[in-house]
C-alpha cells in the first residue's frame, strides 16, 4: 500500500508554512491558510487533504466561518481540538473586523461612514441587528440594542437610549441592518424611528439619523426626508 501524501513530502519552499514566512500570508490561498491553521493531518489523509474537503463542504470561508464546533467535527480529520482552533481563528478576525473605526464624531454625520462601520459589525445578516451610535463632545460609543426583527417590543426607548443617557451624549444615530438586501424601511422601521425621535425630544437628545445598511447598500432616512 503507497504512502499517503503530507505536507513533508514537498519541497520545503513549496510548504504553506514556508511560504508564508518567505513572502507574507496573502500570497497563501485560503486552503493553505486552513493547513495552517490546522497543523497536521491525520493517519491516512495530509492536512491539505483535510483543509480541503472544509471548503468543498462549507462553500466558502464565510460559510466556514458560521459553522458550528458540530459541524466542523463531522468532517474527517477535524475533532474538537482542531475545530476549536478554526473558531478560535475566526473569532480573533471578527473581533479585530469589529473595532470601532477611529471615526471623528463629525465624520458620522455622513451616513457612508456610519454604513462602513455598522456593517463591519455585522456577521450574521440573518438577522436584523439594531445599534445606537451615541455621541458627546469628545467621543462615540456604538451598542447593538436588539437582535431581530424590529418591532416596538424589541426597540424599546428605555433600552435604546440608556446608552446615550450613560454617555452623557446630545445625539445619537441609530442603525439597523436589512438581511433582504433591500435598504427601503419597512412600515415599522418608519412607526420605532418616529416613536424614538419623540423619545428623544422629551429627553433632549438629538436623533442625526437612521441609516439602514444592507450588505452592499445603505439608506439614510435623514437624506429622505423621514426624519
Amino acid at each position: 500500500m503507497s504512502k499517503s501524501f503530507t505536507i513533508h513530502d514537498l519541497p520545503k519552499e513549496e510548504r504553506p508554512r514556508e511560504r508564508l514566512v518567505k513572502f507574507g500570508e496573502q500570497v497563501l490561498s485560503a486552503q493553505e491558510l486552513l493547513q495552517v491553521i490546522l497543523g497536521r493531518g491525520i493517519a491516512g489523509e495530509s492536512v491539505a487533504v483535510t483543509a480541503q474537503k472544509l471548503l468543498s463542504q462549507f462553500g466558502s470561508l464565510q460559510k466556514l466561518a458560521e459553522a458550528s464546533i458540530e459541524e466542523l467535527s463531522l468532517i474527517k480529520g477535524i475533532g474538537l481540538a482542531k475545530a476549536t482552533q478554526i473558531k478560535a481563528v475566526f473569532e480573533i478576525g471578527r473581533r479585530i473586523a469589529t473595532q470601532i473605526p477611529p471615526y471623528k464624531n463629525k465624520e458620522l454625520t455622513d451616513p457612508k461612514k456610519v454604513y462602513q462601520l455598522i456593517k463591519s459589525k455585522l456577521k450574521d445578516y440573518h438577522k436584523e441587528h439594531f445599534f445606537i451610535i451615541a455621541l458627546n463632545s469628545r467621543n462615540h460609543s456604538v451598542a447593538e440594542v436588539s437582535v431581530g426583527s424590529l418591532d416596538a417590543s424589541i426597540v424599546h426607548p428605555r433600552e435604546v437610549f440608556s446608552e446615550a443617557i450613560k454617555n452623557k451624549a446630545a445625539s445619537v444615530i441609530f442603525a439597523h441592518n436589512h438581511p433582504s438586501g433591500d435598504p427601503e424601511p419597512s412600515e415599522d422601521d418608519l412607526i420605532i424611528t418616529k416613536r424614538l425621535v419623540e423619545a428623544g425630544k422629551i429627553l433632549g437628545i438629538e436623533i442625526l439619523d437612521h441609516v439602514i445598511v444592507t450588505k452592499d447598500k445603505f439608506l439614510s432616512m435623514k437624506e429622505k426626508g423621514l426624519i
